[in-house]
């Protein structure tokens, strides 16, 4: 997402969580006015579900929607020219595109056999995931709080328009921002001129599950539309991903510092 520059001294995460702030000031007015919260007595959240096939395809709209909005304002610079006639480029193809002996990287096929099944070890962890090699869709917190703002999604849907308050409403946007946050961060990648970014952005998902507990305890915990058994459902899934960002972040850090 973020392909600024900047010349100055490496920030960290204070410095770019100051700045992320300013672009979330600016955006307010854009955000209103591209993706407004109601449209006519129709919640953001019941609009998306409207429009997709499932619930997690809705979550996974509200990210893209998220991020589109948070892009527009950050600094950007043109994309550097692809010179045609590079003469690298065909010696790459050849180099990509050359038929190899079969026994070119490994001795026997049982080699190849480890070697594939550690390769595909290694991308379903967490320590792939934190690198510039990995994917967002093998990032366990992200996977998690899809998951769980496809569940809340799903409850919501049984909700009868009378109940649907500004604070259920506030508690399912919570809910929602999480997965959005931590993609926003993750965008940013993991080289130290922009971990600090990435740490910033994934302390909004953090604060956005502190708010979604917060509302989930004061305002929805008793309410004659969320039986017991949900609330504990949610709170519990929301009190262990809160945490998990937190160690997710703390990881960021020492990742941030070690590299000094």
């Amino acid at each position: 997402m973020f392909n600024g520059d900047f010349n100055d001294d490496i920030w960290d995460e204070h410095q770019w969580e100051s700045h992320l702030n300013d672009i979330e000031r600016k955006s307010t007015r854009l955000r209103k006015f591209i993706i407004p919260e109601h449209t006519g007595n129709i919640p953001r959240w019941l609009k998306l579900l409207q429009e997709s096939s499932d619930e997690l395809d809705a979550v996974d709209a509200f990210i893209e929607e998220e991020l589109l909005i948070d892009e527009a304002y950050f600094p950007g610079e043109d994309d550097e020219e692809i010179d045609d006639d590079d003469d690298g480029e065909e010696e790459w193809e050849d180099f990509l595109f050359d038929d190899f002996e079969d026994d070119f990287f490994f001795e026997d096929e049982e080699e190849y056999d480890d070697f594939d099944a550690g390769e595909e070890w290694k991308e379903l962890s967490d320590d792939f995931a934190m690198s510039n090699m990995g994917s967002i869709d093998t990032l366990y917190i992200y996977n998690t709080s899809r998951t769980l703002a496809a569940a809340v999604l799903q409850w919501a849907e049984t909700i009868s328009p009378k109940n649907i308050t500004p604070d259920f409403n506030e508690f399912i946007g919570n809910i929602l921002k999480v997965g959005a946050k931590i993609a926003g961060g993750y965008s940013f990648g993991f080289d130290r001129d922009f971990l600090g970014g990435n740490i910033a952005y994934t302390k909004k998902a953090l604060y956005c599950s502190n708010d979604a507990l917060l509302i989930l305890q004061r305002d929805l915990k008793g309410s004659s539309y969320i039986t017991q058994k949900q609330y504990y459902y949610f709170h519990e899934q929301t009190f262990t991903l809160r945490n998990d960002i937190g160690i997710y972040i703390q990881e960021l850090r020492d990742e941030f510092y070690n590299r000094i």
